[in-house]
């Protein structure tokens, strides 16, 4: 059965300038390269250097309508928390609430970097083992928390405040001092939050856990790190169907009505699997597998995942496109501060005299 409309959420799939040249080698005479070059530019959001959460966190956001124009924060804001809480089988009610992860911050010369949490190796087990630890302490805070899943707990409090938190990758690899949650209202650092953190960070200090982690070569688990606050609110689904694995993605479909699904393998698979009844809606599929290389600057590794997808989703689309079987291909394809979304039909691949480089949608 045809698929009416296919949009496909690429986070980290844009390079920036300088690293273009590396990052998309190989590109030349590719699908990509010519959905791109035929496609019309629907959306292009240039983002900013110090901005707390990332694109494709404010573009799903805002598509769902978790933010809106008029929100004073609007182009900074992914009240994502919530709807992760969702996802992952809490109950957010009406409560404000923020994600907190498990994460190893290293002593650098004279600052504090954050290391990507997804390349601890931290098992279920230790997972379990550090929140036993720390429930009690966060709880005598006066702070409610949730753990539905062993890596990714919620808390909830007034104590709390209203805080302003940056995703864990905005801040990855880089001096700390700026990305750590501060008042949303005033700017200045939050001192309920750094009470809270501090007494974690002392409860784990030397705990038997951390102790084998080192002995075996891995980082400890020495802090805890705060993103996404925010509460529930109604939303709406632009999407007939929604298939990602991210948490963020699948909770703003479900608070929707939605019911999600993870992101298929390819677009054989999305097309053998597309149900009675969606041929007229759109089909958002999110695929994330740049985020770990872009964030590390292995750009080998990144080129790598680029034409896996060639293979898998973008040859295959175009040549949907032409046959008629695919009615439209939308892509979003985020950088670490920008977006650009950008529309083609089987019309457009016919629109010959379109010329558009890959480098003319790089942001600087």
């Amino acid at each position: 059965m045809p698929v009416h409309h296919l949009h496909l959420l690429l986070p980290f799939a844009l390079p920036s300038a300088a690293d273009a040249a590396t990052a998309l080698h190989g590109l030349q005479g590719a699908a990509l390269e010519r959905l791109l070059a035929r496609a019309t530019l629907e959306e292009r959001v240039i983002g900013e250097d110090f901005q707390r959460t990332l694109p494709h966190e404010r573009w799903i956001a805002r598509r769902f309508g978790a933010v809106t124009p008029t929100d004073k924060r609007y182009s900074d804001d992914a009240p994502l928390a919530p709807f992760m809480l969702l996802a992952d089988g809490g109950t957010p009610g009406d409560a404000s609430w923020a994600c907190i992860e498990p994460v190893h911050v290293r002593i650098a010369h004279d600052h504090l970097v954050l290391i990507d949490p997804d390349t601890l190796g931290v098992h279920t087990e230790e997972a379990r083992a550090l929140l036993e630890t720390a429930r009690p302490v966060i709880e005598d805070l006066g702070v409610t928390l949730q753990a539905p899943t062993p890596l990714r707990w919620y808390v909830s409090g007034e104590a709390l405040g209203a805080l302003a938190g940056a995703s864990p990758l905005r801040a990855t690899g880089r001096n700390i001092e700026i990305w750590l949650p501060h008042e949303a209202r005033t700017g200045e650092r939050s001192r309920a939050w750094m009470k809270l953190q501090n007494e974690v960070q002392m409860a784990w200090f030397e705990h038997p856990l951390n102790l084998d982690r080192e002995g075996r070569g891995l980082p400890a688990i020495n802090s805890i790190w705060l993103h996404g606050q925010g509460t529930l609110r109604a939303v709406n689904s632009p999407f007939a169907r929604v298939m990602s694995d991210a948490a963020a993605t699948r909770g703003l479909a479900l608070a929707a009505g939605v019911e999600p699904a993870r992101a298929p393998e390819s677009f054989a698979a999305l097309a053998s699997g597309h149900e009675q009844g969606h041929e007229q809606g759109t089909a958002l599929v999110e695929l994330d597998p740049f985020s770990a290389p872009f964030i590390e600057q292995d750009w080998a590794r990144w080129n790598a995942s680029l034409k896996t997808l060639e293979a898998a989703w973008f040859a295959p689309a175009l040549d949907a496109l032409g046959q008629g079987a695919l009615g439209k291909l939308s892509l979003t394809l985020c950088g670490d501060t920008g977006s650009v979304t950008l529309g083609v039909t089987r019309a457009d691949l016919r629109k010959f005299w379109r010329r558009r480089p890959i480098a003319a949608l790089l942001i600087e």
